[in-house]
């Protein structure tokens, strides 16, 4: 049997930066995993490159219940306190767009990067280590794992949720939460490709691969960034970022080259270039495919002057007002996270331990917190990691 102040489930990001800001307080501390490696996700991120932070990071960013139980851990520990980390071990980065901070070296560089300090600080990371059963005893929690018996005064669970399963990604959080008390909001996929039925997925099917700048709205939301039609339905950023926002039934519209009325750029050429064709003009701006989706039925070879005006307002409209319903998403399997989790009514926002269970701590994303695309996924993982590591070695010393 081993006996640790501190025992955190998940060597994820999450896990990785609570082990680290315990342990720099001197809390003793055991990471265990059931995976035969710390990090999956990090590794995968970014394409591989590991979209670490964003430089805009603000509480509006999250999806959440409660959109206050962000503001805390993220004023705490902010997007420049892990850059400045990334920077005193002198792993170079750049921001692609929007705020999006990536390695240079590669995602293995961030996940050294928390190993070597894990490894410094004397933290003990535990791999293929299978959960069986959690009990409260008087001073903590007992561990029956496939690893033997873990004894621990606090026990952080940072194991993420469903999204990759492939990975070995589960419930598992939400099912411990639950053993204890604690309430599980309504989870889903997010930051997820869409799915079309037959029927609308039909006229697109030659578009697979075909990428276009995009407003993409849903309900009160709108996200402007590259969407991708696939062999199922739609992908790509602008995609992804609506998906987490959108609710079965619901219709998207998508308005593609969102920085000119087309409306009006047709009547205008239609006065200054009468005699120029149609398909000529639609060229300059989309994509040969992407013409012959949207406008199947439409003589598109005749001159400007020969098109009626509402006829062209038509075509525009087919480019700048497309509303579709979704038949659905391509769920967790392709979902970058997972919606909802332990509700943060039932966690203090600032020290992550639950409420009504002391010593019982959730981080990252097993909680009803959920960033946009690019970057912000991470810093929450970050920032709750951190905070909740000051909190345990705070209760160790009270």
């Amino acid at each position: 049997m081993s006996n640790n102040h501190a025992v955190i489930i998940g060597a994820g990001a999450a896990g990785l930066m609570c082990a680290i800001s315990a342990a720099e307080s001197g809390v003793d501390v055991l990471v265990i995993d059931h995976a035969n490696k710390a990090g999956k996700k990090i590794l995968i991120s970014g394409g591989g490159r590991c979209n670490f932070t964003n430089m805009y990071t603000e509480p509006s960013n999250y999806l959440s219940q409660n959109p206050h139980f962000c503001k805390s851990a993220l004023k705490r520990y902010t997007q420049w306190d892990f850059i400045a980390e990334v920077d005193r071990v002198g792993l170079p980065w750049h921001e692609k767009k929007l705020g999006q901070l990536f390695s240079d070296n590669k995602s293995q560089a961030i996940l050294d990067m928390l190993l070597n300090r894990c490894d410094e600080l004397g933290v003990t990371i535990r791999l293929n280590c299978t959960m069986e059963t959690v009990s409260q005893q008087e001073n903590g929690f007992i561990l029956n794992t496939n690893q033997g018996v873990i004894e621990c005064h606090a026990l952080v669970v940072a194991s993420g949720a469903m999204s990759f399963p492939t990975m070995g990604a589960t419930d598992f959080g939400h099912k411990l939460a639950k053993k204890f008390g604690l309430n599980i909001t309504e989870t889903r996929p997010g930051l997820v490709p869409f799915t079309l039925d037959a029927r609308d997925l039909a006229p697109l099917k030659n578009l697979s691969g075909v990428a276009i700048d995009a407003m993409v709205s849903c309900r009160d939301m709108s996200f402007r960034e590259n969407i991708l039609f696939t062999h199922k339905g739609l992908s790509g950023p602008a995609i992804l970022q609506i998906s987490s926002y959108w609710k079965p039934g619901q219709s998207v519209t998508v308005c593609m080259l969102p920085d000119i009325d087309l409306a009006q750029f047709f009547k205008d050429a239609q006065q200054n270039q009468p005699n120029k064709q149609l398909n000529t003009v639609l060229r300059q701006h989309f994509p040969e495919r992407l013409i012959e989706a949207f406008c199947q039925d439409f003589d598109l070879s005749k001159p400007l002057q020969q098109y009626k005006h509402k006829d062209l307002t038509s075509i525009a409209e087919r480019f700048q007002n497309w509303q579709f319903i979704p038949s659905g998403t391509e769920g967790y399997k392709k979902a970058e996270v997972t919606l909802g989790g332990v509700d943060t009514d039932e966690v203090s926002s600032k020290t992550f331990e639950a409420k009504s269970v002391k010593g019982l701590y959730f981080i990252g994303e097993v909680l009803d917190v959920t960033g946009h695309l690019g970057g912000f996924n991470f810093q929450w993982a970050w920032a709750s990691g951190h905070c909740c590591g000051k909190a345990i070695a705070d209760s160790m010393t009270a």
